[in-house]
């Protein structure tokens, strides 16, 4: 696209991202990350109701009447955003591609850490990292990740999540939130996917489109490897191919899912024909429920 689309179509994102993200996501995102601690505040007097833990002994001693503690959550947070630009996410059989809906559901997300005070930094990477922005605060940066991740061009067609968490662990050592962004069509990153869900809240988002699902039953068709350039051709029409390509794309998400809960870290799955906001919206819910019941 040239410098005009681009710039539209960077306008039209941050105008539906700032709508969905002050009518909807706000708060759901402010109850589904919470900060990394809390910080003591104040006392009061005990209250019928309160938690018998939060009882300041030594005030209530000197007092004659009970007093609990009073705490701040240090809500400000740092969120790093890991985005895969390999060939891969340029494929889509319907109106938008995963890397399209991946940059809509970044610009959500940012925006939602931006309304909150939050720190966003973003790496793009393929099989090396690309582009790396620290975090900033503020709806400026955000716009201008937007543009880097509309208008950077990939130097390499192939994925390395190994190296981008690798890379990450360089830059980042205190413990911030990570939103991984790939359709996870990779091997070998385990190991490091598993110590940045240690040290960090990991969050894997992970694209896919039907058609890496189920092939179109059109007979012969030659298809093309966007990572590697390889071209075959294959007779869709072949019941045994056609159950094999729906059976190893399934048992790769099952796989995923499964090491994520390993892991500890959360995993959100979208194909390009979701309702990606009211999966996010689901996503945010199930997740404060869950913190809510740790509690």
């Amino acid at each position: 696209m040239n410098q005009e689309e681009l710039e539209k179509k960077v306008r039209h994102i941050q105008i539906h991202s700032r709508k969905v993200v002050s009518e909807v996501l706000a708060g759901e995102y402010k109850s589904c990350f919470k900060g990394m601690g809390i910080d003591f505040e104040d006392v009061r007097e005990y209250q019928h109701g309160d938690d018998v833990r939060t009882i300041d002994w030594n005030v209530t001693a000197r007092s004659g009447k009970p007093y609990v503690k009073q705490f701040m959550e240090e809500r400000e947070l740092t969120m790093y955003f890991l985005i895969d630009i390999s060939a891969s996410g340029s494929f889509g059989s319907g109106e938008k591609t995963k890397l399209e809906i991946a940059s809509q559901i970044f610009s959500m997300l940012a925006f939602a850490s931006a309304h909150n005070n939050d720190n966003v930094g973003l790496i793009l990477f393929s099989d090396e990292v690309e582009l790396c922005i620290k975090p900033r605060k503020g709806s400026n940066n955000i716009m201008y990740m937007i543009h880097s991740i509309l208008s950077h061009e990939a130097k390499s067609t192939i994925t390395n999540i190994e190296n981008a968490l690798s890379y990450l662990r360089k830059v980042r050592n205190n413990r911030c939130v990570v939103f991984l962004f790939s359709d996870f069509i990779d091997n070998g990153y385990q190991d490091q996917m598993r110590e940045t869900a240690r040290i960090h809240d990991l969050v894997c988002i992970s694209f896919s489109d039907v058609r890496e699902k189920l092939l179109p039953n059109c007979g012969m068709l030659e298809v093309t490897d966007a990572e590697n350039g390889t071209t075959i051709t294959i007779d869709c029409s072949n019941q045994i191919l056609r159950k094999r390509v729906l059976y190893l794309a399934e048992q790769r998400e099952k796989d995923l899912y499964s090491f994520c809960r390993e892991i500890n870290a959360d995993l959100l799955h979208i194909s390009t024909e979701d309702d990606y906001l009211h999966k996010l919206i689901s996503f945010f819910r199930s997740r404060s429920d869950r913190s809510a019941d740790a509690r």
